[in-house]
């Protein structure tokens, strides 16, 4: 997980009474068509190159814009052993100008045709994402092509960069436990496997990276073969088939092979990392086990049940922590599906005094799911919220890059867009019974990590299971 993503402030119009009648009834409208229609996959193409290059090309003339998703397989999962960071560093970097442009003439150039870049690192990917108007693809491609084939890896700018990666850390520290509490619980559940490293590093971990880690990493782990590009928007695909072809035929493949981590393996029982805040005036909670991969059959019922549960404002665990109790000002659980097993968790914060009450509480409401309180009308309930949001995935060209990017990643036909609705329209109430019996943990099966006052708090969590406690101040998020 990543610290550096944030999510922007909504902001509330008031409208006029008029206005906004008509406006809630299209959509009421729009929700109930969502309900009754499905995602349909529009036409693409799919070209693989010599070198390994896949190009998966979208035709779409409605606005004049191309977006693309670039993915490079790796990401943390290649990071080196006691260098955790260096693909999110390496990710960074490339922004930091490439080709025969330095930083600032790379920003000037993509400023000056009102284009977007953004780079991203995750457990299994490096990504390059952005849009650029349609009569500038030309650049759109020249200036991808330079970033990945070409980055200039600044010694001063990694230098300035991984001082400024390990004072986001601190600054969460600060004043973003929320964060962290899922990437202490990460590092806790799958300890040495690599879904457990924190994809940004620790401050320990980046301290140890090198300007020759980032070259060597470029060199092993970034090339054509691992190379996925996916373009949606208004543009010719012969022309442009031929243009990143001509851009990317070319280049060379990784230099080493790439890491294929063994399956996870669910801890048993339950255990407790406290990690001291000291002076915290609230406690943040994370509580997971192993869920499983991107590729489950079951995937459709998860969806729903995991809403049902902890998915939406009127979930079973927002409604008990928040609505019923106001333990909590939010509660909710998701599940982080990966290339095999990665976790599900169950995560809220509240105020030091109320933690154990909160946490019991959780627990509680988790343990009631397993005891069949889903029944035909919640679980249509569900099956009608999932259908109305899911299109909204779908509505963009750069929505269509990442979800082209996606299918090829994990190895996805068209069927995994086109026949989600009708799975879902299939979920019946013993699907969502056989999930939460084979998928969801109880509540004796959970890593629970708890960041606190620690003198407040210890002896209350000693009930959950045996206490491991770090420091907030540690430079690590997990102990040797």
């Amino acid at each position: 997980m990543s610290i550096f993503m944030r999510i922007p402030a909504l902001r509330h119009v008031r409208l006029p009474a008029q206005l906004s009648a008509g406006l809630l009834a299209c959509l009421l409208g729009a929700q109930a068509a969502f309900g009754a229609s499905s995602v349909t996959t529009p036409p693409f193409e799919r070209v693989q190159l010599d070198n390994g290059v896949v190009l998966l090309l979208m035709e779409r003339h409605d606005v004049p814009l191309v977006a693309f998703n670039a993915v490079l397989r790796g990401g943390a999962m290649a990071d080196p052993p006691q260098a955790f960071g260096t693909a999110s560093l390496l990710a960074s970097m490339l922004e930091k100008g490439a080709g025969e442009r330095d930083a600032a003439s790379f920003a000037q150039t993509l400023a000056a045709v009102g284009g977007t870049l953004q780079t991203s690192a995750s457990t299994e990917s490096i990504a390059v994402s952005g849009s650029f108007l349609a009569r500038d693809q030309a650049l759109m491609v020249e200036l991808l092509a330079d970033m990945l084939q070409r980055p200039r890896f600044d010694t001063a700018q990694f230098e300035a960069l991984r001082a400024r990666h390990i004072e986001f850390i601190r600054a969460a520290k600060d004043s973003d436990l929320a964060a962290l509490a899922s990437i202490y619980g990460a590092a806790r559940l799958f300890a040495e496997h690599p879904y457990g490293r924190p994809v940004d590093g620790s401050e320990a971990s980046l301290a140890r990276i090198r300007h020759a880690d980032l070259l060597r990493y470029h060199q092993d782990q970034i090339g054509a073969d691992r190379l996925i590009i996916a373009l949606a928007g208004d543009f010719d695909p012969a022309q442009m088939k031929q243009r990143v072809s001509s851009a990317f035929a070319d280049w060379r493949k990784a230099g080493a092979p790439l890491p294929v981590p063994p399956s996870p393996q669910a801890p048993k029982g339950r255990s407790v990392l406290l990690v001291d805040a000291p002076g915290s005036v609230q406690s943040y909670f994370w509580a997971g086990n192993l869920g499983v991969a991107r590729n489950d059959p079951r995937r459709a019922a998860l969806d729903v049940t995991n809403t049902l549960f902890g998915g939406r404002f009127t979930s079973m665990l927002n409604a008990e922590l928040r609505v019923r109790t106001g333990l909590s000002y939010g509660a909710n659980s998701s599940f982080d599906r990966l290339a095999q097993s990665g976790d599900w968790a169950l995560r809220s914060f509240t105020r030091t005094a109320t933690t154990i009450e909160a946490i019991d509480l959780a627990l509680a409401t988790l343990d009631t799911l397993h005891q069949g309180v889903i029944d035909a009308a919640t679980l249509a309930s569900g099956k009608r919220y999932v259908q109305g949001q899911f299109p909204l995935a779908f509505e963009t060209a750069a929505q269509w890059a990442y979800q082209l990017g996606n299918l090829e990643f994990y190895g996805f036909d068209r069927s995994y867009i086109d026949g989600y609705s009708n799975a879902l329209e299939a979920v019946t109430l013993a699907d969502a019974k056989r999930v939460i019996s084979e998928v969801f943990p109880t509540s004796d099966e959970l890593v629970l990590v708890v960041i606190g006052n620690a003198n407040v708090i210890r002896d209350g969590l000693r009930k959950y299971g045996p206490v491991t406690e770090m420091k907030l101040s540690d430079p690590v998020f997990r102990q040797p």
